[in-house]
């Protein structure tokens, strides 16, 4: 079964490739998305390493002059998705959104030099790119020491219940007139809300409206809440950074620098009753709920005892690991996109740093639950972890990625 879920995989990495860039999935995400992409080029990595590092260089070709590399690239028009470029209004030559998405690149392109050393001059172009992206979140994002997200979409984790009260002092009452396209694809229970998806464009606006002046958006928009996740994403990304552009042969351009940096911040997002937590940077408040973006500490080397036991509680709370909140709360959703369900690309990421933090039980108990996830489902964009039900979008592709570099491969598992 495993041979032919292993054909299946590399056939949604082709069959979701547009020609030097992959979509997420046809359909509902029908363009180029930003960490998606950095997935994709870890999957084709284990069958067709040129193609993998064409995905990276496509993806960055699109940078903007400030270091900024885009969450969405729309390579091509297509009505089928809302918010289109259109609505963004960029004005970049290629269309692009006006936000980024953590920055995994940098750790999909050590993993992937590190499997072929070949391709070390491909890696050596990457590397000032990286680095200027890197530079750009310290400079447009980092506020009190931390990454502060400009929109929930920037985090990735689209509805998760971190942006709630940043949310709530958004304005969505005059976005007019709109239709989504998401809920035409996939069951609305399992979408964010109509309610939100106002406050998610009423962002948007007002980031055209200000010209999309990345430091002005962090410094005078309507949301700034500090993320956990991304924040741990863009530690690990720095560290795998300077190892990349030692492996390749070139500076790493102050790549560990800013890896230090970024970790005397931490204090600012542990919560006092013990867990790290989102933080709204306009009023100080914790959100006060253990979310998914908590269980990336150990990628950046943060793990603490007290996560260490939250880890425990929610791994025993569920039948397939990772929640993506703690399921011993009221709140837990376990089929509402990042309010509860698991996602097999961040069971990888978080994989990734319980092995390097030394639980490699923890990490196996990740990469064999998934691997039942997908054995059991297919290749979704995500599951209910409390019984194992495929959601959201099928033919994914970071879940074949994973599949085929993670899970197969034995990437993230101790020798």
């Amino acid at each position: 079964m495993s041979a032919d879920l292993d054909a299946r995989a590399r056939a949604i990495l082709t069959g979701n490739d547009r020609g030097g860039y992959t979509v997420p999935t046809a359909g509902l995400y029908p363009f180029q998305w930003n960490w998606d992409s950095a997935f994709a080029a870890w999957g084709f990595s284990t069958f067709d390493a040129d193609r993998a590092w064409t995905e990276l260089e496509t993806l960055t070709a699109h940078q903007w002059p400030d270091g900024m590399i885009p969450h969405i690239v729309f390579h091509r028009d297509d009505e089928g998705y809302f918010p289109g470029p259109g609505v963004w209004g960029t004005g970049r030559p290629t269309p692009t959104s006006g936000i980024s998405q953590p920055p995994v690149a940098a750790t999909m392109a050590r993993m992937i030099l590190e499997a072929d050393r070949s391709k070390a001059p491909r890696a050596a172009a990457l590397v000032p790119k990286l680095a200027a992206w890197h530079r750009w979140w310290i400079r447009a994002r980092v506020r009190e020491g931390v990454v502060g997200i400009v929109h929930p979409w920037e985090s990735g984790r689209d509805n998760a219940f971190d942006w709630d009260g940043g949310m709530a002092n958004v304005d969505g009452s005059n976005v007019g007139a709109y239709q989504r396209r998401d809920t035409s694809h996939v069951d609305a229970s399992m979408r964010p809300t109509k309610a939100e998806y106002d406050r998610y464009l009423a962002q948007v606006q007002w980031g055209k409206a200000h010209g999309w002046d990345q430091v002005k958006m962090a410094d005078e928009g309507p949301f700034l809440v500090a993320d956990p996740g991304t924040t741990f994403i863009l530690i690990r990304a720095c560290d795998d950074l300077a190892a990349l552009a030692a492996a390749a042969g070139v500076a790493d351009e102050g790549a560990a620098e800013m890896a230090e940096t970024l970790r005397g911040g931490l204090g600012t997002i542990w919560n006092p009753d013990g867990y790290w937590d989102s933080r709204d940077l306009r009023t100080g408040v914790f959100t006060g709920i253990l979310s998914a973006g908590a269980w990336l500490c150990w990628l950046a080397g943060a793990g603490r005892p007290e996560m260490d036991a939250h880890l425990a509680r929610a791994l025993g709370g569920v039948r397939y690991a990772m929640p993506t909140v703690d399921p011993t709360l009221p709140a837990f959703d376990a089929r509402r996109y990042w309010r509860g369900p698991t996602w097999p690309f961040y069971n990888a990421l978080i994989a990734l740093g319980l092995r390097d933090a030394g639980k490699a039980a923890e990490a196996e108990r990740l990469r064999v639950d998934t691997a039942d996830l997908i054995r059991g489902g297919g290749f979704y964009e995500y599951f209910d972890p409390t019984d194992g039900t495929p959601c959201g979008g099928k033919d994914f592709t970071w879940t074949a990625a994973i599949w085929l570099a993670w899970i197969r491969s034995g990437a993230g598992r101790d020798a």
